[in-house]
Order: C-alpha cells, then structure tokens, then sequence
C-alpha cells in the first residue's frame, strides 16, 4: 500500500472512531435518566421511550456509517475507483462528459446504498414511534424531484467547474469559487418561489389573531415581512419548525402546520422571535460569509490536489484527472473538515443562545419561549442530556436544559 495511503486510511478511521465514541457516550449519558428540572416533561416510564429512539436512531446510523465506510473500503482496495476510470476513459469522450458520467456512477452507487436506509428509517423507526406521516408514493416522488433538481441544477454546474480546472488552469480555483457562491445565492432567492412548492404546499394562517401578533411584532423590531405562511409538513412527518426565507422586504415566515398544532399562540410568536432575532443579530449574514469563505478554502485546496500525484497513486489510480481529483479530494474531506465543523457548529450554538435573549429582550416571554422549548423537546423525542463530546462534535443547537437555564436567567423572562 502507498504510504500516503496508509496516512488517509489512519485519518478515516480515526475520525470514524471519534465519532463512534461520542454515540456510545451518548447513549451511556441516557441511563442518568431525567434532571430534576425536566422531570414535568416526561415520568421515569415515558422516558423509557426517549432511550429506545435514541438508541434505534443510533443504531441506524452506525449501520449506515458502517456500510459506506465499507463500500469506500472495498473500491479502494480493490481498485474500483482505477477500474470505473479505465472503462469510462475506454468509451472515447471528452474529459467533461467522462467527469461527468465517473460522478454521476459512483454518486448513483451511494444513493442506491443508503436507499434501503432511508426507508428502513422512515417507515420503521419513524413509524414506531410516531413520528411518520409519509406514505410510498410521497417518499417516492419525493427521491425523483430530489434527482431532477440534481440532475438540472447540479448537473450543469458540475460541468462547469469540471471545464473550468480542465480550461483556466491556474485560475479555475477562483474563478469556480465565485461561481459555486452565485449559485448558491441564485437558489437560496428562487428557492421559496420555484423549488419548496414543488414539495409542500404553503397556505396562509388561518389563525388570523395569531398572524396579526406575528405581523405587530415584526414592526416593534422593524423586521420587513411580505408573508406569514403555514407550510403541510404534516404530510410527511409528526416533527415541528418554523423558519425564514426571502431577502430584504421579501422575507416569508413559514411555520410548520405541526408547530401551529403543537405550541400555544404565546409560544409560537416566542419561536418566532427567535428566528427573527437570528436576522436582525446579523447571523444570516455571518453564517453565510464564513460558508463562502470555506468554499474558497475548499476550492483552493482542491486545486492543490488535482495535479498531485501522490495522491492518485494512494487510490491506484493510473491516470491523474480533474473529476479523479475531486472524488478523491471527496474523500479527504471527512477528516480534514472535523476542525472546521466542530468550530461551526460552536457558533451555531452561540447563536442559538444569543438569539433566546433576543426573543426574550424583545418579548418579555422568557416562560412562553421556554415552554415551547420543552414541548418541542417532548415532540421530537429529543435527548434530554447529550454528552458534551457529542454536543461539541455534532449539535448546532445547545442542549435543551442548557436553553432552560440560560433563558430563567434573563431579565423579563417571567
């Protein structure tokens, strides 16, 4: 074996061995049983039900870490990724459409992996517990959009950056980086408009006293909304939400049906307070300049891997490539990025705080927002007492009872 390849196995693995470890302490830091202070939530019975989805929910993900942790293995060492190139390189096209169909094959592969996965998920564990509303043909239709928009969106911005290393060489780092970050803000604005309604449909609230709330609320924080709907995520799962789209005077609030069905009015204006505050603290934006400096940082260091030898040789693969390189640069990711997730998903969590005091700040309805956490928890079968390796590797939100005790802090949070 190359020695750069023993190197990223050894990363693979240990990254795969870290996060193992943090399960497992999670599921060990479930037979504390319920703080005293949430023990209005659930009788020592009910929680009963909380351990058997958190352990069902991990089982299955180790299942299917494990299998494409395996499938990677298998490919590798047996020299699939050399193998695929060969036969597609053998066909005689263009190094675009020869990127194109490489993807396009070994993304296939991993979808039809994971596929029994999501349905064992969705209408086993899900179903068991409550939470399923989906029914075939809606999983169906949901898994052929998903490929479309792949398929038409994806597709043709995948040839892109492909010709763009193959074409501007030195440059195509960049140039593929201003690219992706233009896209990515193209579809986060025709997203609300062109892309959700082809999923869920959106109504407007028929809770007409609860809208006016929402919509007074907004003009005491000076925050532009054009809509207030109600989306029919009911259809597809028990779960509840609520969220934001839209830029500048176009922004729509969405509540999740479950949501409006779950909490009270007082504690539904209290979660959305909460989402507003992550746009008027300037979270948004943060959050989304720190992703398109990421991507730089990825294409730059993707760059650096295309036309490195070493690094095909440590896959067998003959024939160095521009779509060889960016599976394989796939491939790195995993390990390389832990340092970067676990920073995100640190701030992500200071946000969720900052934006509790902003709700209640505004509100003056700490009770309302706490209430709302806790029956949120409740719904969603949440683990009531992560374990903080597993909050500092995975959560970008802050444990619920850690929300509780900041919130009953604050002034005005009666």
């Amino acid at each position: 074996m190359h020695p750069l390849a023993v190197v990223i196995l050894t990363a693979v693995l240990l990254e795969s061995g870290l996060r193992l470890v943090a399960d497992v302490l999670n599921l060990r830091a479930l037979e504390a049983g319920v703080p005293g202070e949430l023990r209005e939530l659930v009788d020592a019975a009910g929680y009963e039900r909380y351990r058997a989805y958190q352990h069902a929910r991990t089982g299955l993900q180790w299942a299917a870490e494990g299998i494409h942790l395996g499938a990677l293995l298998l490919v590798w060492l047996a020299g699939g990724l050399a193998w695929l190139d060969a036969a597609l390189r053998g066909l005689g096209w263009s190094p675009v459409p020869t990127g194109l169909a490489y993807i396009a094959v070994l993304a296939a592969g991993r979808s039809l992996l994971g596929l029994p996965l999501a349905l064992y998920a969705t209408f086993v564990i899900e179903a068991r517990f409550g939470f399923n509303r989906t029914d075939g043909r809606t999983f169906a239709g949901d898994r052929v959009k998903a490929l479309v928009l792949a398929v038409l969106l994806g597709g043709p911005l995948l040839a892109l950056v492909l010709w763009l290393f193959e074409a501007a060489a030195a440059h195509a780092w960049w140039i593929s980086w201003m690219t992706v970050t233009l896209a990515m803000l193209v579809v986060q604005y025709v997203a609300p408009t062109w892309i959700m309604p082809w999923f869920n449909r959106f109504a407007p609230l028929e809770d007409r006293d609860l809208e006016r709330a929402v919509r007074e609320y907004a003009g005491a924080i000076d925050f532009p909304v054009r809509q207030v709907r109600v989306m029919d995520a009911s259809r597809r799962s028990a779960k509840a939400n609520a969220f934001f789209t839209g830029f500048g005077r176009q922004r729509r609030i969405v509540l999740f049906d479950t949501l409006v069905g779950q909490l009270s009015p007082e504690e539904v204006l209290a979660v959305v307070a909460h989402e507003m505050g992550h746009h008027k603290l300037g979270h948004i934006p943060r959050s989304l300049a720190l992703g398109v400096a990421q991507a730089g940082l990825l294409f730059y260091l993707l760059n650096q891997c295309i036309g490195w030898e070493p690094l095909f040789r440590a896959f067998y693969l003959e024939h160095a490539s521009v779509y060889g390189g960016l599976v394989l640069f796939g491939v790195l990711l995993a390990p390389v990025n832990l340092a970067a997730g676990v920073a995100f998903q640190a701030l992500s969590r200071r946000f969720e705080f900052a934006a509790d005091r902003f709700a209640v700040q505004t509100t003056g309805r700490g009770t309302a927002l706490a209430s709302a956490l806790k029956a949120l928890a409740v719904s969603h079968l949440a683990h009531l007492t992560p374990h903080p390796l597993h909050v500092w590797l995975n959560d970008s939100h802050p444990p619920l009872l850690a929300r509780v005790r900041a919130i009953r802090e604050l002034p005005g949070s009666a």
